[in-house]
Order: C-alpha cells, then sequence, then structure tokens
C-alpha cells in the first residue's frame, strides 16, 4: 500500500466519523422536539386532573414527580449530547459512537424500564407528532421499524 492509498483512506475514514457527528448532532434536536412534544402532553394531561400549574410549577413536577421519571431519559441524554460537544478539548468519536448508541437504545425503548417502555409507547400511540418525530429519528439513526 503507498503513502497516497494511505492517506485517501484515512481522509475517507475521518470524513465517515465526522458524518456521524453530524448525524449526532441531528438526532439531538429531533430528541429535544420530541421531548419538548412529551413534555406537553403530559402537562396537558397532568393538568386535565390537577388543574392549571404555572411553568415553575411544571417544572418541580417534572424533576421530583415519580410518575415523570420517564421523560428524565430524554432529557439527560440531551444534556449529555450537549455537553460532549461544548468540551473545551474537543469530544472523541467514541463518545460519538456511544451517544448514538444511546439514542438508537432509547428510540427502539431498548432501556430495561418496563414503565418508560409503557409510558413512551401510550404517548406514541396517542400522538401523531410524538410518532412522526420517533419515525425521523428511526430514519436519521438508520433503525428498521
Amino acid at each position: 500500500m503507498n503513502i497516497s492509498t494511505v492517506l485517501i483512506n484515512n481522509k475517507l475514514a475521518y470524513n465517515l466519523r465526522m458524518e456521524d457527528a453530524v448525524k449526532l448532532k441531528n438526532a439531538r434536536g429531533l430528541l429535544l422536539r420530541l421531548h419538548k412534544k412529551l413534555v406537553d402532553r403530559e402537562r396537558m394531561l397532568y393538568e386535565g386532573f390537577n388543574g392549571s400549574v404555572t411553568s415553575g410549577q411544571f417544572l418541580s413536577i417534572l424533576i421530583e414527580d415519580p410518575d415523570f421519571e420517564w421523560l428524565r431519559k430524554f432529557s439527560t441524554l440531551i444534556v449529555d449530547i450537549d455537553e460532549m460537544f461544548d468540551q473545551k478539548d474537543g469530544f472523541t468519536m467514541e463518545a460519538v459512537d456511544v451517544h448514538l448508541q444511546k439514542l438508537r437504545e432509547l428510540v427502539t425503548m431498548k432501556v430495561e424500564d418496563e414503565r418508560f417502555r409503557a409510558k413512551y409507547q401510550a404517548a406514541l400511540q396517542q400522538d401523531f407528532d410524538a410518532a412522526a418525530y420517533q419515525g425521523e429519528l428511526k430514519e436519521l439513526l438508520a433503525i428498521d421499524t
């Protein structure tokens, strides 16, 4: 193998890796929209049973109420991805791979938390927009349905 072949192969590998970073950024945006849709849905359901609450009160409920724990999987992953991209020293491709895998597990509901799966599945069945974002994420992440 000559030097130009090695350089071309390295450049191709680098470009493929950077495509994964772009894919993760795009998936993070979709995940954020999905999360907002799910939070809005849960707020509507909560207020339907308990009456109106302020945004601050609802934020406290989201953070503290065990019934909303399933949504924290989304917000935690969004924050983790943001922190990875914001590192002063840059990020590794291994970190990109780890976050893409976590996204795939979340979107395909391959997590061990049965309550999460049940709540997420119900939300997707009852909310067309949430299901659409789920579908876009699956397509972006090349997940077979």
